[in-house]
C-alpha cells in the first residue's frame, strides 16, 4: 500500500483545527497530499495552505475557492469537516426553540450544500474529483437514550436530522456528477472519545461491540482512502467507522 496515495493531490478540509480535522490533515500530508486547511480558527497564510474560513458564509467560501484555484490551478478533494453550532446546540427536543433548529440546519447542512456547489463546478470542468462528507452513525439510526441517562444528557435533535439529510445528499451528488467522473462518499464515525462523562463513556463502551469509544485519528484513513485512486469505483456510498455499533 502506497505512502503517497495522495501525491500532489490538492485537497480541502474544512474544520481542520477540530477534535478530527487535526488528524485529517496530518494523515492526508502524510499521504502526499497539499492539504488547504479552511478553519474559522486559523490565520490565513497562504504560503502553509491556512484559510480562515466560515462555512457558513457564502463569501468566504467563494473567496476560498478562488484562492486555491489562483494557487494550485486544480481542487482534487474536498472534506466537508466544519461542525458549526449555536450555543444552545444540546439543548433536549422539548426546549429547542424554531430558531435554533433553523440556524442549526442553514450552518451546517446548508454550509455543506454550497461548498459542495462551488467545488462541483471545479471538478466537473476537470473531470475528476473526490468528496467526502462528515456525517454520524445517529445519520443512519435512531439513537440509543440509554447512554446519557446517567448524567441527564441528551443528544441534539438537529443532530440526526442533518446528518441523515448529508448522507442522502451524498448519493444524490454522487448519482448526479458520477458521469463528469466524480466521486462523492460519506464516513460516519461512532463515539469519539472527547471527555464525555464517565456515565456515557462506560455505557457506550458496554454497548459497543469493540467495547471501547473511537479515537480521533482512527477516523482519518477512512477519509484518506476515498479520496484516492484506490477507491476509484466507490461512489455514492456511507463508509462506517463506529466500531461495529450500528452492526447491532
Amino acid at each position: 500500500m502506497s505512502e503517497k496515495r495522495l501525491k500532489n493531490k490538492v485537497v480541502i478540509v474544512t474544520g481542520g483545527n477540530g477534535l478530527i480535522g487535526r488528524p485529517i490533515l496530518n494523515h492526508l500530508k502524510d499521504n502526499g497530499a497539499i492539504v488547504i486547511n479552511a478553519d474559522i480558527n486559523v490565520k490565513t497564510s497562504i504560503e502553509t495552505n491556512n484559510y480562515s474560513c466560515d462555512a457558513t458564509s457564502e463569501e468566504s467560501i467563494s473567496k476560498l475557492v478562488e484562492s486555491v484555484l489562483k494557487k494550485h490551478g486544480k481542487i482534487d478533494g474536498l472534506v466537508n469537516n466544519a461542525y458549526p453550532r449555536t450555543k444552545d446546540w444540546g439543548n433536549k427536543f422539548e426546549d429547542v426553540t424554531l430558531e435554533s433548529w433553523r440556524k442549526n440546519v442553514d450552518m451546517q447542512m446548508n454550509s455543506v450544500f454550497f461548498i459542495c456547489q462551488q467545488v462541483l463546478k471545479v471538478m466537473q470542468n476537470q473531470k475528476s474529483g473526490s468528496i467526502v462528507n462528515i456525517s454520524s452513525i445517529y445519520g443512519v439510526v435512531g439513537n440509543d437514550f440509554t447512554i446519557y441517562e446517567g448524567y441527564g444528557g441528551t443528544s441534539p435533535a438537529a443532530y440526526s436530522a442533518i446528518k441523515g439529510g448529508i448522507i442522502n445528499f451524498t448519493r444524490y451528488l454522487a448519482s448526479y456528477y458520477g458521469k463528469h467522473n466524480v466521486r462523492v462518499n460519506c464516513v460516519s464515525p461512532g463515539g469519539i472519545k472527547d471527555n464525555q462523562h464517565s456515565s456515557f463513556i462506560k455505557r457506550y463502551e458496554n454497548k459497543s461491540p469493540l467495547k471501547r469509544m473511537g479515537q480521533p485519528y482512527e477516523i482519518a484513513p477512512s477519509i484518506t482512502f476515498l479520496l484516492s485512486d484506490e477507491a476509484s469505483f466507490i461512489t455514492g456510498h456511507n463508509l462506517m467507522v463506529d466500531g461495529g455499533w450500528t452492526a447491532i
